[in-house]
Parts: structure tokens; C-alpha cells; sequence
């Protein structure tokens, strides 16, 4: 039998075992529920091939033990290998269509190199992405039509007439139209939409913080999901600061903070994404040189930040009845555009760039402002007027370390942040240097650096060559 080659290290399809136990089988399930994969059997965690001794019948009784300890069962093809002169087992298991498979009532699902046990959310959103639905669109057992308000629904149809929707149904006949109505039974959408009174199930906590600790104002809405948006908005432009420009011409100028139409588009996402079934709530959190907006619901697994902010994902929203009522009344687009929209309107307003992180069981972005030059692009007898103190307070800073820093070490570029640059240098240094290992130099999260890592790319000064194991950055810059 000719010789042949294994992967060098375990991955997100790939995992190594000395022997076929229980572990093989979680990890084959694990497979299952993501991308595929091989187990190697007889070949130890850092590819040091040890081999394994097989009867005739012991691949088949392997085969029937995965069988029979799966739900559904999973079949997995074999491939005797020999590599450095001693026997090898491979064992594929493909991605299986309809998911999720369990071993012995338990769940799991291949994220990097490791299984991860699925919680009971997981489980079902899991389940609902196969049959392309979500959580939103499911009958309400708890409450009733008697819990919407028909008004609030006539302001919906409204709305879509008024954006050239022709619509003749009366908002009973909108709802069974539209499967807001199922089984006789509301669904979870339709309550979120049109709930006729407050309820903690969408509770955002809004405050104005003078620091992390001592709180200027707060709010707290408990309306229905499209009330919050404009509730939400109004706090918001209540505590940043707004420039008046007397122009003498018959209008002012306006010009808010930060950007509202990309504020707005954080807003709608972080209402329309949010997971209703915890029970951790909302949090817009302002302060006087940023604005935290976290949200309950992590990304799901199949997006990473790097995959956020270079715009290579697909679109897979959580409430997906709830995400389309929103497109219909010309809330959103559909899908997945408001992120550049958000990083075009800041970038235009020469803003440092938004944050996007993972944390605890929720996601949150973070935007920053910095200062306006006073003089209004050289218009020297302008008049400036603020509605609140202390307008942008980091743009100084940002501003003069960038150009110095880029300048210095890009070769007279300016578009690079001061992270970027100290990313790339890293970068220029060891091509082959892993997220982890920037993080550690840069004392930042791996997150972080997936952000810049992003940008960079974007900014075309690297690219990388080969996968993550095995493979290089390649500087163009």
C-alpha cells in the first residue's frame, strides 16, 4: 500500500485521536453540524503518527457503533491509510442537511479546532436556520391577539402605502396576509411589533454617563419594537451635541456629533437582531467621546468580526419574519448592507472607525467622535453654535498620531489608525505570525485584531496567502 500524507495540524475539519472512543464519535457529530470533517485515528494532537492495530471486523464495528449512538444516524466513509509506515484510520463525516445530529441527547458543533456543546437556544436556532425559519415566526403560546394593538398595525399599513405598497386589507386581514397569525395563534413577531402594552421582554436601558460609574440621565423603554427605534434615536440625539451653523443664508447648517443615519442603522440592527428569548436586556450607554450600543445575541457561528467588517458573509438574521416586515416598510435593506453604510458614513465625516466585538452572550458596537476644526473648512467669519458642552475630545489626539505614525512608517501614507500600523509592523516583521500572538504583543482582544486585520485587507496592505495553518501575510504595502 503506497504512503500516504496526513494535515499537519487539527482545524476546523480536522482532528486527530490515538484510538476510536466516544470522543471520535462527539467529534464526527461535531462535523456533522458544521462543515464536514476527518478524525485521524492514531495519530496524537500534534500530528506525531502513532498507528493503530485493526482486525478485519474492526472498522465495520466502528462504523455500526457510530451508527447506532447517533440521532439522526450518520454513516461516516472510511480510508485505510498507511503513513510512516504504520496503519491510520480516516473518518469523514460530511455536513449533514438537516440538522442538528446528537450523540447520547447531546449536541455539538466544530467551532475552530474543538467540539463545543450546543445550549438548548443553539439547539433550536440550529434547527430553524435548516428549515430556513426562526424563532420570530412560531406561534406565541404565552400571549394573544387581544395583547396587539390594531392601531399599531394601522400605522404599519400606513407606512407601506405611503413608500407605493398597495395594500386594501384591514389590519386583521394584514396579519393573516402577512403569517402574523398562525394556527389562530399570534406569532412571536407580531406580539414584538404590535404589543399593545409595555413588557420587560423588550427592555433597553438607555443612560448618559459622565464617567463608567456616575450616571448624568437614564431611560428605560419597554415599548414595542418599532416604537423603540424612534424612542431609542430621540435619547440619543438628546445627549450629543449638535453644531448650528449661521450661514446668513436663509437655512442653518446642521451638523450633529456623530453620523445619524449610521446611528439609526446601528439602532435598527440592534432592535431587529436581538435575541428576545433572554433575558439579559439592551444597553445604549453614552458618554462624552463614545457611545456603546450591546445588544443580547452573539454573531452566529458561521460570521466572524473579520468576516463583518470585509463584507464576506452571508446574511443570516435571527428573526427573519421580523427582519422582512422591517424591509417592507423600508426600515432596512435586505440583507446584510448596513454595516458598509454604517463604516461609509463615518468614514465620510472622518470619524474613527466603529468597533464591532463579541462579548459575554451579546454583541456590541462602539462608536467614537472627535473634534470639528472650528473653522469650518476656512470659513473664518462662521458662527458656531453648540447645544451641549464639550464637543468631540479625542480628535486632537487621533489626529496627530496617525499622521505621525503613518507617515513615519507606511511611507507617507495617511489612511491607517495608529493599531493598524502597529498591526502591520508586526506583520512585516513575521509573516507568520497568528491573531493570538499580535494580541498578545498589542495587549488587545484577538477580536481586536481581527477588526484591524480586516481593515487592512480592505486597504489593500496585506493579504493573506494559504489558510490559518500553513499560511502567510503577504505585505503589498
Amino acid at each position: 500500500m503506497q504512503s500516504s500524507t496526513i494535515p499537519t495540524s487539527e482545524s476546523l475539519i480536522v482532528e486527530f485521536k490515538t484510538s476510536f472512543n466516544e470522543d471520535v464519535i462527539e467529534t464526527l457529530v461535531a462535523f456533522s453540524n458544521a462543515k464536514g470533517g476527518t478524525v485521524y485515528v492514531g495519530v496524537e494532537d500534534k500530528s506525531e503518527v502513532k498507528g493503530i492495530q485493526i482486525g478485519k471486523e474492526t472498522v465495520q464495528n466502528w462504523i455500526n457503533e457510530v451508527k447506532n449512538k447517533t440521532a439522526p444516524q450518520i454513516i461516516p466513509d472510511v480510508e485505510i491509510l498507511t503513513v510512516k509506515d504504520k496503519t491510520v484510520v480516516a473518518l469523514y463525516a460530511m455536513e449533514y442537511p438537516i440538522k442538528p445530529v446528537s450523540t447520547r441527547g447531546r449536541y455539538y458543533k466544530r467551532i475552530g479546532n474543538s467540539n463545543h456543546l450546543l445550549s438548548v437556544s443553539e439547539v433550536v436556532d440550529m434547527h430553524l436556520q435548516t428549515v430556513n425559519s426562526s424563532w420570530d415566526a412560531y406561534p406565541d403560546s404565552t400571549h394573544s391577539i387581544d395583547d396587539i394593538s390594531f392601531d399599531k398595525v394601522q400605522v404599519s399599513i400606513d407606512t407601506m402605502r405611503g413608500n407605493q405598497q398597495s395594500i386594501t386589507e384591514d389590519p386583521l386581514s394584514f396579519l393573516l396576509k402577512n403569517n402574523l397569525i398562525k394556527e389562530n395563534k399570534i406569532t412571536n413577531a407580531a406580539y414584538l411589533l404590535f404589543k399593545k402594552n409595555d413588557s420587560i421582554i423588550t427592555t433597553i436601558e438607555l443612560g448618559r454617563f459622565q464617567n463608567e460609574i456616575v450616571i448624568k440621565d437614564s431611560a428605560r423603554t419597554k415599548s414595542d419594537i418599532l416604537t423603540q427605534i424612534d424612542q431609542v434615536l430621540d435619547f440619543v440625539k438628546k445627549h450629543i451635541n449638535k453644531q448650528v451653523i449661521i450661514t446668513g443664508q436663509a437655512q442653518n447648517t446642521q451638523k450633529w456629533q456623530y453620523p445619524l443615519d449610521a446611528i439609526r442603522e446601528i439602532v435598527l440592527n440592534m432592535i431587529i437582531h436581538r435575541d428576545y428569548r433572554s433575558s439579559a436586556d439592551s444597553i445604549v450607554k453614552i458618554f462624552d467621546n463614545k457611545i456603546e450600543f450591546f445588544n443580547p445575541g452573539r454573531l452566529p457561528d458561521s460570521i466572524t468580526i473579520e468576516d463583518l467588517l470585509s463584507n464576506t458573509y452571508r446574511s443570516t438574521p435571527r428573526n427573519k419574519q421580523i427582519a422582512d416586515f422591517c424591509k417592507d416598510m423600508g426600515l432596512i435593506e435586505k440583507y446584510g448592507s448596513g454595516i458598509r453604510r454604517i463604516f461609509s458614513s463615518f468614514d465620510h465625516e472622518k470619524l474613527p472607525e466603529p468597533q464591532f466585538c463579541n462579548i459575554s452572550d451579546g454583541f456590541m458596537v462602539t462608536v467614537f467622535c472627535e473634534k470639528i476644526d472650528q473653522k469650518l473648512g476656512g470659513t473664518e467669519t462662521a458662527q458656531e453654535l453648540f447645544t451641549s458642552a464639550g464637543f468631540g475630545q479625542t480628535g486632537g489626539q487621533t489626529g496627530g498620531q496617525t499622521g505621525g505614525q503613518t507617515g513615519g512608517q507606511t511611507g507617507g501614507q495617511t489612511d491607517f489608525t495608529p493599531s493598524q500600523v502597529s498591526v502591520l509592523n508586526i506583520i512585516r516583521a513575521n509573516n507568520k505570525v497568528s491573531r493570538n500572538a499580535i494580541a498578545n504583543k498589542l495587549k488587545i482582544s484577538p477580536s481586536a485584531v481581527q477588526k484591524h486585520i480586516a481593515n487592512l485587507k480592505l486597504k489593500n496592505a496585506i493579504e493573506r496567502v494559504g489558510g490559518d495553518f500553513g499560511g502567510y501575510w503577504n505585505v503589498k504595502i
